[in-house]
């Protein structure tokens, strides 16, 4: 069975409570971009982006992410107002057919405002408030779940910047800390959630490290989310090139993660990976 060291408060977000601990929650990804590592130019489009997000939903997806800049390793930033024609109205084209929970996958917050504005309901950051320092005051300002991920570097460097002496210690101080500005700025700490960064500025390795010691987060006291889904660890140890064909290592690492203590869990796979997460929290969580 997998405990919290204390019971955290829930999101309520648009009449649904997640309550951390009772199961696993799914987060399906929405790339809404021409070069994602793995769906990019799929879902760019208003009508391919809003059947993707109903498909997610009805198989289980409890929240939608919505992202318009690739992340993938090497990738460059583009202009905020790219970002914004991208996100802005796929978020109030779903946001009028569904109260699915959407979150804005930036790291601007001027689009985590706009995106706020149009309809989502969480920041999902990758620089875990690093890259942009108005972040935290602007989503204290929002009063609304907030997502932080360790990442060092950039998507641009991050892959040349794997030396680490003890790569849990250094992303548990990176929480610490950033955990500690973000409540200094105003937001509640009920809003936040951790995300160790899976495939971000780490060896596939080290991201097999971050999996076999998930649990030493917890004392941290905060929700935490894994996004395991597709990545390239998964294709270097199993000799699977295409992304699409790492389903069945996304599960094991999914199951993995919540025997761990994962909440959320960020994934493409969503009607997989449900059935994933009713078994798991059926061993795990009962």
């Amino acid at each position: 069975m997998v405990d919290k060291p204390l019971i955290l408060t829930p999101w309520e977000i648009r009449e649904r409570s997640f309550v951390w601990g009772e199961r696993t929650f799914l987060m399906g990804i929405l790339n809404v971009t021409p070069d994602s590592f793995s769906d990019g130019g799929e879902f760019n489009n208003i009508d391919a982006a809003l059947t993707q997000a109903r498909l997610m939903e009805s198989s289980g997806a409890d929240i939608i992410d919505i992202g318009g800049q690739s992340t993938r390793p090497g990738s460059k930033q583009i202009s905020l107002q790219e970002e914004l024609d991208r996100t802005i109205p796929i978020i109030e084209s779903l946001r009028s057919h569904s109260s699915v929970p959407i979150s804005i996958d930036t790291t601007r917050s001027q689009v985590a405002k706009l995106a706020i504005a149009a309809g989502a309901d969480i920041v999902n950051d990758i620089s875990g408030g690093t890259f942009d320092e108005e972040m935290f005051p602007v989503v204290a300002k929002l009063e609304v779940p907030y997502i932080l991920m360790h990442l060092r570097g950039t998507p641009e460097t991050m892959q040349t910047l794997t030396d680490y002496d003890d790569v849990i210690g250094e992303i548990y101080r990176f929480f610490a800390e950033q955990i500690e500005k973000a409540v200094k700025a105003g937001i509640a700490r009920s809003h936040l959630t951790i995300d160790p960064g899976i495939g971000f500025g780490k060896t596939y390795p080290q991201n097999i490290e971050i999996f076999q010691r998930l649990t030493e987060f917890q004392s941290l006291n905060l929700p935490i989310l894994v996004g395991p889904s597709r990545k390239s660890f998964i294709g270097h140890f199993l000799g699977k090139k295409n992304p699409k064909e790492r389903i069945w290592g996304t599960a094991a690492a999914c199951c993995s993660a919540i025997a761990s203590g994962c909440d959320v869990l960020r994934v493409h796979d969503v009607p997989q990976m449900a059935d994933v997460c009713r078994l798991s929290d059926e061993i795990w969580r009962k």
